[in-house]
């Protein structure tokens, strides 16, 4: 057995595989990828709030108890279901490159990188996608669901263990920014149970609660105010000028010109199931191609992570990945063949590319029929300590969905003096290469990782979930997915199954590491398995038994019945609450 070396990293808390408990609901259920945020939506449902204030709340609760993994000023793609009309709706959670930002930026003053600090600073759409949700689906005042946030922030929250693990393993990160002091009490990483206190974020978010205050009219018309002074009141200013201090590329005007855009979200099939994906601005669409190139395939006869099976899913990813390198991006900037993407007769002709052997690569993207390996110099890729995202997910009494990816961490960039949070680095997905769609432009948006779903059933929500973990994230959900939908796997069981994660394509962070034919496993797949897979072309490396870069998905499911099942992956400390 040939295994790439997994030693370097340190090691994250261990899971107890006693400890898990279904978690079922007879009204409601939220997940999140932090307790505090589950909690903040719970208490939001508990007040008689929907599924869409709660997901605002533990939003933007995780911008503030989860800095090692999500900023407010982030990203943050959502999908709704309402449940009175049977909808489903996409809100496009990642902000456009500023007006400066072109790639004779990056080659002229950043020596053709992006740049780790401001120079990757794309318009912050968090806060925008959060509340135009609330405005448009919710039920509740600006202030009420922004409580828990401004508690946290202001009053202080104490630091999980898994969040006391990333700021240890990242501290040298986070000392970079000195204005990101705050979060090193003392100079220092913080342990488990520190409280750290964010002055400054809670003094912004108590300057849109009180712009919402003094707006007058409805509640659109208030939260409205309060989103308008994020990006053309003080706030705004604050973001500008430091910009302008820093070199940065953000201006005024490109906070003031944003916008989220809202959409019926992409939908494609598995067997009688609908699932629902935000459109090709991020990496959504490649859970549909994954479905639609093993939907009608006897999985159950391979049998659940034999050799056999998993060889057909770290196939599928290749297949589905070097469709998502080649074609990709903004759809304003970028001319994608979705239709084809999406189509049965592609998947049909693309899943005859599998054979018994590993690709050594991606597969060629598009091709329909079989071409001559190509395998690309290595390039170091695979799991590192790399910060990135969390997840939340809400079912209520009357069938609403939400489910949201939000992300950027507090390492990336520095936290903007007087807002008290990073603003989105997320010009970090973005490419200088010309011939590439995700080549950095004014105004386009990067190529987003985060990427929510959700699953219908006869037009109602059956299922929403997501995950963090950049690239792993579409690859965990899927697996996921498989193993309840197809093996019959319990939510909660389904979640914690063991994983792998291919990385046989270009990383979407710069610079775009890529390691062909490379698949990681956590080591409760058995060895015999992973021999299996070596012997097929697979360069197989190992990863510990719970491995938190195999992502944490979070899922809450519609029971027929009227109850809500939900699920926390454990292997980053999330939780689900139920009533």
């Amino acid at each position: 057995m040939s295994l790439d070396s997994a030693e370097g990293h340190r090691s994250a808390p261990r899971h107890d595989p006693t400890a898990t408990v279904q978690v079922i609901g007879r009204r409601w259920a939220i997940a999140a990828g932090h307790p505090l945020a589950a909690g903040a939506g719970a208490q939001m449902l508990a007040a008689g709030g929907n599924a869409i204030d709660a997901g605002v709340a533990a939003g933007f609760t995780l911008g503030v108890v989860h800095p090692d993994m999500v900023s407010v000023a982030g990203v943050a793609p959502i999908l709704v279901h309402v449940g009175q009309t049977s909808e489903t709706w996409q809100v496009s959670g990642v902000g456009p490159y500023p007006r400066k930002s072109t790639v004779g930026y990056f080659r002229e003053r950043h020596g053709g990188q992006i740049a780790v600090g401001v120079a990757r600073t794309v318009v912050p759409a968090a806060p925008d996608a959060w509340c135009t949700a609330l405005a448009r689906w919710g039920t509740m005042s600006f202030a009420d669901a922004l409580a828990p946030a401004l508690d946290y922030a202001s009053r202080g929250f104490p630091v999980s263990t898994f969040s006391a693990y990333q700021f240890a393993a990242n501290e040298a990160r986070f000392r970079q920014w000195p204005t990101s002091a705050h979060l090193l009490p003392g100079g220092r990483a913080p342990g488990v149970g520190t409280i750290i206190v964010q002055k400054e974020l809670g003094e912004t978010l108590q300057r849109m609660i009180d712009a919402e205050k003094h707006a007058g009219g409805n509640r659109a018309a208030g939260i409205r105010a309060a989103r308008d002074e994020f990006y053309r009141g003080e706030t705004a200013r604050r973001i500008a000028e430091y910009h302008r201090a820093e070199g940065g590329p953000l201006a005024l005007e490109d906070l003031a010109d944003f916008s989220v855009e809202v959409e019926p979200a992409m939908r494609g099939r598995f067997g009688a199931l609908e699932v629902a994906v935000c459109g090709f601005w991020c990496q959504g669409p490649v859970l549909l191609q994954m479905l639609n190139l093993v939907d009608g395939l006897d999985l159950v006869r391979l049998g659940h992570n034999s050799p056999a099976y998993l060889h057909r899913l770290i196939e599928t990813v290749k297949l589905a990945f070097a469709d998502r390198h080649a074609f990709y991006g903004d759809p304003k900037f970028v001319k994608i063949p979705a239709e084809r993407l999406l189509s049965e007769a592609y998947a049909e002709a693309r899943r005859r590319l599998v054979g018994e052997r590993a690709w050594p690569d991606m597969y060629p993207a598009g091709e329909t029929e079989p071409a001559a390996p190509r395998i690309a110099p290595a390039v170091a890729g695979g799991s590192d300590d790399m910060l990135d995202t969390s997840y939340v997910a809400v079912i209520d009494a009357d069938g609403n969905g939400f489910s949201a990816t939000p992300s950027d961490p507090h390492v990336d960039s520095p936290v903007i003096p007087g807002v008290g949070c990073v603003v989105s680095p997320r010009g970090s997905q973005g490419w200088l290469d010309a011939t590439h769609p995700g080549v950095v432009a004014p105004g386009k948006r990067p190529r987003l990782t985060p990427a929510p779903a959700m699953v219908l059933d006869g037009g109602r929500v059956s299922l929403c979930f997501g995950t963090p973990g950049g690239d792993v994230q579409q690859q965990a959900m899927l697996q996921v997915f498989l193993n309840h939908v197809v093996f019959g796997l319990p939510l909660q069981a389904a979640v914690e199954a063991p994983r792998f994660a291919s990385r046989s394509f270009p990383d979407s962070f710069w610079p775009h590491t890529h390691a062909p034919g490379k698949v990681e496993l956590e080591s409760r797949i058995d060895g015999q398995t992973c021999d299996a897979l070596a012997a097929m072309g697979h360069r197989v490396s190992a990863w510990p038994a719970w491995e938190w870069r195999a992502g944490a998905v979070c899922g809450v499911k519609a029971g027929a019945d009227g109850t809500r099942w939900a699920a926390a992956d454990p292997r980053r400390g999330a939780l689900a609450i139920g009533r």
